[in-house]
């Protein structure tokens, strides 16, 4: 059994891996500093565009003085709707606030979040936002053992903590041997993204689920590629030089 404040998602090879999801907590810690950014984006548009009125030096002569505040309200609209959706779809579910706080959104599948889930999830803040400090998400996450508020549902997602990445030896060259031959083309899209997801939330996982889950992708690895690796060479590091190989066999395809 799993613990309730844990997304389990299975694997094409019917292993659970274990996500931990982000609380409200964490959630309002990253809210409240998306709040302090976008207020001082506020401030900096109201500043230039005072400066700008008066003046209207330049190419601002061309343009009527009465759209100047129009866009500064149109500038202030973009970025109270677009912020999230914005900073979630470049930076893979994260936004500022979400990386200070060590958060991240994915889909409840585990796979990263789309530009059209990020804009869906965050067009959907009008709802929970209602009647004010959150009223509408904080009691839907409260009724959820995900945390999910009305956004999340609605795209599909979650919100998880990302464990920083270990930090490992630059064993760059020994890495770079351990698949002595292999095939990367026989490698599918679906074997890729299960081996890179493997490597991205090990460190969510106890060591003997992740010795038996890394063993179990290897061996699945090598039977379609061909692979030949060395006795020697750990799973973890034999995973890391097939996923290195095939990403630099597509980049010059």
């Amino acid at each position: 059994m799993y613990p309730a404040d844990h997304l389990s998602i299975d694997t094409p090879e019917q292993i659970a891996l274990q996500l931990p999801l982000a609380g409200i907590g964490s959630r309002f810690l990253a809210l409240a500093f998306d709040t302090l950014l976008q207020v001082v984006i506020y401030v900096v548009l109201g500043i230039a565009t005072i400066i700008a009125m008066p003046s209207r030096t330049g190419l601002l002569r061309r343009i009527p003085f009465s759209l100047i505040p129009a866009f500064a309200i149109l500038a202030a609209f973009c970025v109270y709707w677009g912020y999230f959706a914005f900073f979630e779809s470049i930076w893979s579910g994260q936004t500022p606030g979400k990386r200070h706080a060590g958060i991240r959104v994915i889909k409840d599948s585990g796979r990263p979040i789309t530009a059209l889930e990020a804009i869906g999830r965050n067009l959907m803040r009008a709802i929970d936002g209602i009647p004010g400090v959150y009223g509408v998400g904080i009691i839907c996450m409260m009724l959820n053992q995900q945390h999910r508020r009305l956004g999340d549902y609605v795209a599909g997602t979650v919100v998880v903590h990302e464990k920083k990445t270990e930090k490992l030896a630059n064993t760059s060259a020994a890495r770079a041997s351990a698949v002595n031959s292999a095939d990367e083309r026989q490698i599918t899209a679906e074997e890729l993204m299960l081996v890179e997801t493997y490597l991205l939330r090990r460190s969510d996982l106890d060591l003997a689920v992740r010795s038996e889950t890394a063993a179990k992708i290897a061996a699945r690895i090598v039977r379609s590629t061909g692979a030949q690796r060395q006795a020697s060479v750990s799973d973890d590091d034999f995973l890391e030089a097939v996923a290195r190989k095939a990403r630099d066999f597509a980049r010059f395809q």
